[in-house]
């Protein structure tokens, strides 16, 4: 009886998140996860739930190829990119894909769902979600100051870089602002359920139109 030959699993947008890090340099396991956190983990987090599968698949795919080293009796495992990996990840990097990002943010379900529960509730949520964005916040200046000042780890890209840390400042800003407006929007609700003045400030703002929202949010603000 002939064995079956199995399919290598297909590459998926993490697997080239992790060649994108592998085109930098050779990584071991715990590096890779390191410089995820570092920056990856912004804008596509889902790659360090797949760091222990990823590297396999393309190493049985030839993208990348490993060896184990040895710190003392400790081994670890150091992953480097292949000429095919290069060239697989410059194929994607042309490819038009998806130009659109896709938004999961949990806080923002449950405040979907927020008729379910009180509205100290929904208040208690909104203040997790404006405190995570001060905390990014920080992370972020902190992050570009260094970046400003030593280029981080790769000095070169420091102008690639730049265009990525831009848009997330302006997303961590944009949510920061959010939940501002929503805690001032809420500040004198009794409950969550509907009432005509609810309903009149929500028809206000479903008619403002996006391009004048952040102003007429930052206006608000400002006269608290």
């Amino acid at each position: 009886m002939q064995a079956v030959t199995q399919e290598p699993a297909p590459l998926t947008t993490t697997s080239y998140a992790l060649l994108s890090l592998l085109a930098l340099r050779p990584w071991t396991t715990y590096e890779l996860a390191k410089q995820m956190r570092r920056s990856l983990h912004w804008f596509w987090p889902r790659a360090e739930s797949k760091l222990y599968v990823e590297p396999r698949k393309l190493e049985a795919r030839g993208l990348v190829r490993s060896e184990t080293r040895y710190n003392g009796r400790r081994p670890s495992t150091v992953y480097t990119i292949t000429a095919a990996g290069r060239r697989a990840l410059t194929t994607w990097v042309r490819r038009p894909g998806n130009p659109g990002p896709v938004l999961e943010f949990e806080a923002l379900l449950r405040i979907f769902a927020a008729d379910a529960a009180g509205v100290d509730d929904l208040r208690a949520v909104l203040e997790s979600v404006r405190g995570e964005m001060e905390a990014s916040r920080a992370f972020g200046d902190a992050l570009g100051t260094e970046l400003a000042e030593t280029g981080g780890p790769f000095p070169d890209r420091v102008h690639i870089n730049a265009l990525v840390h831009r848009l997330m400042s302006l997303y961590v800003h944009a949510v920061h602002q959010w939940a501002l407006w929503a805690l001032d929007e809420i500040g004198d609700w009794g409950d969550t359920g509907p009432d005509p003045a609810k309903a009149d400030r929500a028809r206000t703002t479903f008619r403002t139109p996006i391009a004048r929202s952040a102003e007429e949010t930052a206006r608000r603000l400002a006269r608290r």
